[in-house]
């Protein structure tokens, strides 16, 4: 039987990928998106998601609006250098049309609830963006974070950030939700950028997709030239563009593609290192672990299953 899943996205382009991943994964029924902001406005996400969703025949997917900033702040702008990662538009100026559907009433904090309780154990969520939502939904609903099963994008243990040395971009943006959730919740499994800039896309993968000749194709290959384009210039020593969020998912469904360390984790959030992600001194002896931050990645049969499933889907979308 497939896997629940709900994503909680801030919809750049990696997020972009990491849906379409997700719906081109016959392990995982996603059953909701809920939105975040980050790498564009909470708006301009749901827009994203909606026109993906519908690129991919997928009207049945519900996306739900979350919180739109931090929650110690009053507001939230895009930063400059993610308009220059993930374009405008947040889907590296590729062309979509106006999606059809509608946001669904209702918060993405109550839906995150709700499918936790109905589905237990069945249900994963996963989380590229801040964790704004989740550490909300913790604040609500405590049961939340003792029977939630939660895979993130976000932290870096073994690296230095890429917003700080010390800080990465999705953790950066709500430290405090961050720590809320390491604190609380009994099972997250952290993949940060020990792992993600491990896994690289190039230009020689996205032309098979410009190929195909099909509207997926060419969506996914335009929105990824542009953020490969970016990393040219933010990243050039690495050759291609991380696959930060796409690798969540792909950990969703396969658990065995990371080599993870049990640790109890929490984040700064005061002082110069606010938005650290690192080991919480105060439970080094606790006998539960409720963490797993992925340090290493089976990077080949990554790339292989994300471009099997991703050009696949592709295909289908005429």
């Amino acid at each position: 039987m497939a896997k629940k899943i709900i994503l909680d996205l801030d919809t750049g382009v990696d997020d972009a990928l990491a849906l379409s991943y997700a719906l081109a994964s016959e392990e995982l029924d996603v059953i909701g998106v809920t939105g975040t902001y980050g790498n564009v406005l909470l708006e301009t996400g749901a827009r994203n998601n909606l026109a993906i969703l519908e690129l991919f025949g997928r009207t049945d997917v519900p996306v739900y609006a979350g919180l739109p900033h931090a929650s110690t702040r009053d507001g939230f702008e895009v930063l400059e250098i993610s308009e220059f990662i993930h374009g405008k538009n947040g889907i590296g100026e590729a062309e979509l049309p106006e999606p059809a559907g509608e946001v669904a009433d209702g918060s993405a904090v109550d839906f995150l609830i709700d499918s936790v309780k109905q589905h237990g154990d069945d249900l994963v969520i996963v989380a590229t963006g801040p964790m704004t939502n989740l550490a909300a939904a913790i604040r609500q609903d405590p049961g939340f974070a003792d029977n939630a099963h939660i895979v993130i994008m976000g932290g870096a243990l073994t690296v230095p950030g890429n917003v700080a040395p010390w800080a990465e971009a999705n953790i950066n943006q709500d430290p405090d939700a961050a720590d809320e959730l390491f604190r609380a919740a009994r099972d997250v499994t952290m993949i940060g950028l020990d792992v993600t800039l491990q896994t690289l896309l190039t230009y020689e993968e996205t032309a098979k997709w410009r190929e195909l000749g099909t509207r997926g194709g060419d969506f996914l290959a335009v929105a990824t030239d542009y953020y490969i384009k970016a990393y040219e210039t933010t990243a050039p020593h690495l050759g291609g563009c991380g696959l930060h969020d796409p690798l969540a998912v792909a950990v969703a469904v396969d658990p065995s593609l990371v080599t993870c360390l049990d640790i109890n984790m929490k984040v700064d959030t005061e002082g110069e290192t606010r938005g650290r992600t690192i080991g919480n001194e105060e439970r080094l002896n606790d006998p539960v672990k409720t963490a797993k931050v992925a340090v290493g990645v089976d990077v080949e049969r990554f790339l292989n299953e994300l471009m099997t499933r991703l050009t696949k889907l592709a295909e289908s979308a005429k």
